[in-house]
C-alpha cells in the first residue's frame, strides 16, 4: 500500500508527487451488516490514511459502542453520525479518500437499509465502479437489498462491479460457500448487462484479500481487492461523449465582457471550436477559456471554466452549449426510469418540477408504464410508484429541454423530480434511449390479468374461399413526403373496384383519435405504430386487407409490427425517396418545423431513418409516379396469391 510519510515531512512534495494520478470513484453497497463500513475502515487503515488522533478517537469509541471487544472497530472510521454509531449501521452516504502508488480513490459508502435507498442512488451517480458486499454466512447471502442495489448499479450504467463475498472467516474460508454465492449471483445478474463483473472472497475484519492475498484461502487465484481497484479503467463516463456544457450562470463583471460559466459535463472544447446554444440553436465560436489558474486552450470533462464566444448569444442559466457536430435532442416528452424516494407516491397526471441540466421545468408524469420486480425483473403494471420502487414512466414537460439518453451521457441524461409545494426532492431519474423505451412498450404485459383471447369459429381459409382473396397487411414505410398515403389511397380505389375490402390506416390520422395522447418522440412514434398494428390485426382477422402508412424509422419497430399481425401475410413496402425530394413536397411544413427544432426526433432531420434491408417491395418514388407504383403493388399481391390474377 501507499506510504504516506511525505504528508508529515513535506506536504508540497506529497501533493506534487500525486497530482498526476488518475482518480477512481467507487461505491460500496449491499445489505445491512454486510461489512461495508468495516471494509472502508480497513482500506483507510492499511493505506495509512488515518492520523493518530483519529485512531485514538476510534479506539475510545470502540470501547463504548464498538463490536470488536478490545480491538479497534474500523467501521467507526466511516460511521460518523451518532445515530450510526448507536445503531451500528450506515445512514448517510460517507465519502472517504485514500491512495496507492498507482491511483487515488474516492469512496462512497452507501447505506444498506431499504429506507435509505435514495442515499445510495445519490452516492452512485458519479461513480465509475461499485463494490457490492455479500455476507457469506449461511442465513445471509443474497438478500433483497443486495438485488435492489445491483439493479440500481446496472440502471445507473456503472460498468465495473466487484462482488466482494465478505466474512469468509465466519464460514471457515469455505470455497464451496464462495462458489455457491457466486453461481447464485451470476444467475440473478444474467439480464443486468454489467460489462465487467468480478468476484473476490474477503474478510474485511481480518484483512484477508484486501491488501495482501490470504493464506487461509489458497484456492483463490485472483488478485487482491486493491489490485482489482487499481486495474479498473477510470473516468470513462465523461470522456467518451460529445461536448456538453450546461450553463450555470452568465458572468458579466463589466459591459465589455460576457462569459458563460459552468462545468464541462462531457467531452472537450478548444479555442476556435464552433458551439451551438440550445434551445435557441444559434451558434458561435469559442474565443477564450478561463479557469481558476488562468486562460487555457482546451477544457475537458469535469473542469469548471468560463467560455467566451465570438458572438453574444441569448444564452442563460439552464441552456446548454454543445459541439455543432454532435447536438443532443430537444425533447418535451420522453421515457425515463425513476427511483422513487418519497413516502408520497408518484402518480400519473400530477405536476412536478423536473430539474434537468440546471434548468427547472414544470411537467407531469403522463403514464407509469410499469414498475420492476427486483427479484425477477418482471415488469408489473401499477397505478403509482411507492417509496424505493423503481419504474419506467413517460414524462411530458411544458417546453423542450436538451437532453441525452442516460446510457450515452450520464451527466446530461440524469434529472431529479421535485415537489412544487415544499421543494422536496422526490425522485432521481434517467432518460431512456430509444431501444430501451421501445422494447418495453412492445413487450409490456396487459394491465388486466382477466382478459382472454377470442378464437373465431371461422378459419382464415373459409373467409378466403368465400371472399375470393386472402386477408393481409401491407405496411407502407418511408420518410414523410415519400408518398405513402397517396399510394395507399390509389390502391384503395383499385382494390375496391375489384370488390376487395380494404381499410387505410394512416399514422397521422391515428393521432387525431386513437393516438391523440402521443407526441413525436421516438417512443411515441413506436407506440403509434404499435397501436396501428393492433388495428391491422383486427382488420385482417375479419378477412380484410389493411393498408398501413407509417414512417416507422426503426427496423426493430417494423419487426415488432410484423410479429403482431403474423396470423396473416404482412408485406413490407418501402417508398424510397431522397430526403431532399421529400422536403420539396412537404405539404404540411413538417420539415420546416423540424429544422426549427419544433419537432424532436424527426427522421431525416434530427434522427436517423433505418432503411429496410429486405423489403418485399422497394419503390423509388422520386422516379415512379403513383400509378406505376400501384401497378407494382398489385403485381406483388398477385404473385403472393393474396388477390386473384
Amino acid at each position: 500500500m501507499h506510504k504516506s510519510e511525505l504528508i508529515e515531512k513535506d506536504i508540497h512534495a506529497y501533493l506534487k508527487q500525486h497530482e498526476g494520478k488518475d482518480i477512481l470513484s467507487f461505491l460500496t453497497c449491499g445489505s445491512v451488516d454486510d461489512g461495508k463500513s468495516t471494509l472502508i475502515g480497513r482500506l483507510l487503515h492499511d493505506s495509512r490514511m488515518i492520523y493518530e488522533d483519529q485512531m485514538a478517537a476510534v479506539s475510545a469509541a470502540s470501547k463504548k459502542v464498538g463490536t470488536q471487544g478490545n480491538e479497534p472497530d474500523l467501521a467507526l472510521l466511516v460511521d460518523g453520525l451518532q445515530a450510526e454509531r448507536e445503531q451500528g449501521i450506515t445512514i448517510d452516504v460517507a465519502y472517504r479518500y485514500f491512495s496507492t502508488e498507482r491511483r487515488k480513490f474516492i469512496i462512497a459508502d452507501a447505506p444498506g437499509h431499504e429506507q435509505y435507498t435514495r442515499n445510495m442512488v445519490t452516492g452512485a451517480s458519479n461513480c465509475d465502479a461499485a463494490i457490492i458486499l455479500i455476507d457469506a454466512r449461511p442465513k445471509h447471502g443474497m438478500l433483497p437489498q443486495t438485488k435492489r442495489h445491483s439493479f440500481i448499479v446496472s440502471m445507473l450504467s456503472i460498468k465495473h462491479v466487484v462482488i466482494a463475498i465478505n466474512k469468509m472467516d465466519l464460514v471457515s474460508y469455505s470455497r464451496e460457500r464462495f462458489e455457491e454465492i457466486r453461481e447464485n449471483y451470476l444467475e440473478f445478474a444474467e439480464h443486468l448487462g454489467i460489462d465487467d463483473l468480478r468476484f473476490i472472497p474477503i474478510s474485511a475484519l481480518k484483512g484477508d484479500n484486501i491488501v495482501t492475498l490470504s493464506d487461509s484461502m489458497p484456492w483463490y487465484r485472483g488478485g487482491t481487492l486493491i489490485h482489482l481497484l487499481e486495474d479498473i479503467h477510470a473516468g470513462t463516463h465523461g470522456h467518451d461523449s460529445g461536448f456538453r456544457f450546461p450553463v450555470q450562470y452568465v458572468n458579466r463583471p463589466s459591459s465589455d465582457f460576457r462569459g458563460y460559466a459552468g462545468t464541462v459535463a462531457s467531452g472537450e472544447v478548444r479555442v476556435g471550436d464552433r458551439l451551438v446554444s440550445l434551445p435557441s440553436r444559434r451558434s458561435s465560436v469559442v474565443t477564450g477559456i478561463s479557469t481558476f489558474d488562468g486562460s487555457e486552450d482546451t477544457a475537458r470533462a469535469f473542469q469548471s471554466v468560463t467560455l467566451t464566444l465570438s458572438e453574444n448569444l441569448d444564452t442563460s442559466r439552464g441552456d446548454m452549449l454543445v459541439s455543432d457536430e454532435d447536438i443532443p435532442k430537444l425533447q418535451d416528452s420522453f421515457d425515463a426510469m425513476l427511483v422513487w424516494m418519497s413516502d408520497d407516491p408518484a402518480t400519473a397526471g400530477r405536476q412536478y418540477l423536473f430539474k434537468i441540466n440546471h434548468r427547472q421545468v414544470v411537467g407531469r408524469i403522463t403514464s407509469i408504464r410499469h414498475k420492476v420486480d427486483i427479484h425477477t425483473f418482471e415488469h408489473l403494471q401499477t397505478p403509482s410508484l411507492g417509496l424505493n420502487e423503481i419504474g419506467q414512466v413517460n414524462i411530458t414537460l411544458t417546453h423542450k429541454v436538451p437532453m441525452d439518453a442516460y446510457r450515452k451521457n450520464r451527466s446530461t441524461g440524469a434529472f431529479i423530480v421535485i415537489d412544487r409545494i415544499n421543494n422536496q426532492t422526490l425522485s432521481a431519474g434517467m432518460v431512456l434511449d430509444h431501444d430501451t423505451a421501445i422494447q418495453d412498450i412492445w413487450e409490456a404485459v396487459p394491465k388486466s390479468d382477466r382478459s382472454t383471447t377470442y378464437q373465431s369459429p371461422v378459419s382464415p381459409k373459409e373467409r378466403a374461399d368465400l371472399l375470393g382473396y386472402s386477408a393481409a397487411s401491407l405496411l407502407f414505410v418511408g420518410l414523410n413526403g415519400s408518398g405513402k398515403t397517396a399510394l395507399a389511397g390509389e390502391l384503395e380505389r383499385r382494390l375496391f373496384e375489384r370488390r376487395i375490402s380494404t381499410t387505410l390506416i394512416d399514422g397521422q390520422h391515428l393521432r387525431l383519435g386513437l393516438c391523440r395522447d402521443l407526441g413525436f418522440t421516438s417512443a411515441d412514434r413506436s407506440e403509434n405504430l404499435r397501436r396501428g398494428a393492433e388495428v391491422a390485426r383486427h382488420i385482417t382477422s375479419g378477412g380484410g386487407i389493411a393498408l398501413c402508412c407509417f414512417v416507422a424509422p426503426s427496423d426493430k419497430d417494423r419487426q415488432h409490427f410484423q410479429k403482431i399481425v403474423d396470423d396473416h401475410p404482412c408485406l413490407l413496402i418501402y417508398l424510397d425517396a431522397p430526403v431532399e425530394v421529400c422536403q420539396q413536397r412537404d405539404p404540411h411544413k413538417l420539415y420546416v418545423a423540424a429544422h426549427r427544432g419544433e419537432i424532436a426526433d424527426f427522421p431525416g432531420v434530427s434522427s436517423e431513418y433505418e432503411e429496410p434491408r429486405t423489403p418485399d417491395l422497394r419503390l423509388p418514388t422520386d422516379r415512379l409516379n403513383i400509378a406505376e407504383c400501384a401497378d407494382r403493388v398489385i403485381d406483388l399481391l398477385k404473385d403472393r396469391s393474396i388477390i386473384p390474377s
